[in-house]
């Protein structure tokens, strides 16, 4: 151990790789020196040089970009170039080894309150930590420095979704055919079909058929100002034509050949939202919503007309039921509808109560049956009448309901009394019968 003391009264520690020495650092206790050297020779031992780690960020960033370019999408690609970008020079000036997680804190505070939004701060802080991931592949560092960070949260209001209902999808269409006739024909399209807007912007004439049944077939997405490239789960599905936009599509197939754009503006261009909106003034008819709520509001149409979750899920191309499951929370549960229901009738009653002429010549509604309530299919009907759909909550909340009915404690206090008398029975012993009165004594305690 190479460890000796300044005549300053500072300890140095020298780390050598046989007799070429590596590095070298001061400390004011020989503990903080021993320490230091104990990790450095760790270090050489596992294959990481710490003269490596002195290369500085910004002479590191060009390298590993260069060798990101052909290992990512070109979304990610830019997203991971602006690091060169939005890393502060006094990080990039540091060596990498000498990079804490406390450093990186500060910069994703940083970021925050120059207003970059939550989801800005988390993508830049995934770019930065498969940049730091990089160099511990590369033997530069032993530990990647973000992995113990988290993104800051962030004070603003979240966006939920806003879907359209039918009839305001309706009214939305006539609003925007005054303005252009083939984009409102395209938004209504979207709404139909849950199509995310890079997905629309991509679908082909040939991704449209008709046998078995009219459906399109999404494979590809294109985002703006990025190349084409797959879905977002990086599978295919298939999403069916709705009679109401079948026409459309129908109209937009006709006379183009089977590579052409299937959703392109009049003059056959590519679509782009900042366009979209402008031509139609998107903001003075859609009263407050976004072109992603078009997706939203797909999901909700079908949710409503009784499709059941799990084909929704594999219409909307969602990899989990749980994200499916966000829309059935904002239609509202049939727990919901029945509490709404009793909330209302119990209103009617206490009016009736107060002495309200209007309330006392009505006649009383009948009550609600109670008892259909304990006995509810585990898939209560969350859509269109005569259609059961599976929804988890509903489920858990009619097993809740059976399990804690008065018929069903009744039962269970029924069925414990007759396991005690068939115990105390059975402990009987069995004797030989000599007298009728006797046989049928014990035919009561049975």
């Amino acid at each position: 151990m190479t460890i000796r003391r300044l005549p300053s009264g500072r300890f140095q520690a020298i780390v050598k790789a046989g007799r070429t020495q590596v590095c070298s650092k001061t400390f004011p206790t020989r503990r903080e020196a021993q320490t230091y050297y104990a990790r450095e020779k760790a270090a050489l031992a596992g294959g990481v040089d710490p003269r490596a780690g002195r290369a500085s960020i910004r002479s590191l960033l060009p390298i590993w970009l260069e060798e990101r370019k052909d290992t990512v999408s070109p979304k990610t690609y830019v997203a991971d170039a602006a690091l060169v970008r939005l890393v502060p020079q006094s990080l990039g000036a540091m060596q990498i080894a000498a990079v804490t997680d406390r450093e990186i804190t500060r910069i994703l505070v940083g970021w925050s309150r120059h207003g970059f939004a939550e989801a800005s701060v988390r993508r830049t802080r995934n770019s930065l930590s498969s940049f730091f991931a990089w160099a511990v592949r590369e033997r530069l560092i032993t530990v990647n420095p973000v992995t113990a960070t988290r993104v800051p949260r962030s004070h603003t209001t979240r966006t939920e979704m806003y879907p359209f209902g039918e009839d305001d999808l309706e009214r939305l269409w006539e609003r925007a055919s005054e303005k252009n006739r083939r984009l409102a024909d395209l938004v209504l399209l979207a709404a139909w079909t849950g199509l995310r807007w890079s997905e629309l912007r991509a679908i082909r004439v040939r991704d449209f058929v008709e046998l078995p049944m009219p459906m399109l077939i999404v494979q590809r997405a294109e985002p703006e100002g990025v190349a084409t490239k797959g879905t977002k789960s990086g599978k295919t599905r298939r999403v069916p034509v709705a009679d109401r936009v079948l026409p459309i599509v129908r109209e937009l197939v006709e006379g183009r050949g089977q590579d052409a754009l299937l959703c392109a503006t009049a003059t056959g261009h590519q679509l782009h939202a900042t366009a979209l909106k402008r031509t139609l003034g998107w903001t003075t008819i859609a009263d407050g919503r976004r072109i992603h709520d078009l997706r939203h509001t797909a999901a909700c149409l079908w949710l409503a007309r009784g499709v059941d979750p799990a084909t929704v899920q594999a219409w909307m191309g969602h990899a989990s039921i749980a994200t499916t499951n966000l829309y059935l929370h904002h239609l509202g549960t049939a727990s919901d509808r029945a509490g709404l229901a009793r909330l209302n009738q119990s209103a009617g009653c206490i009016r009736g109560a107060q002495g309200d002429p209007a309330a006392e010549s009505q006649e009383p509604e009948p009550a609600a049956d109670l008892s259909s309530d304990l006995v509810r299919p585990a898939f209560e009907m969350s859509g269109a009448k005569g259609t059961r759909t599976p929804d988890l909550l509903v489920a858990n909340e009619t097993r809740y309901q059976l399990r804690h009915s008065p018929a069903d404690r009744w039962a269970d206090q029924h069925r414990d009394f007759t396991t005690v008398r068939q115990r105390q029975t059975s402990a009987i012993p069995r004797l030989p019968l000599r007298s009728q009165s006797l046989k049928r004594q014990l035919e009561r305690l049975r």
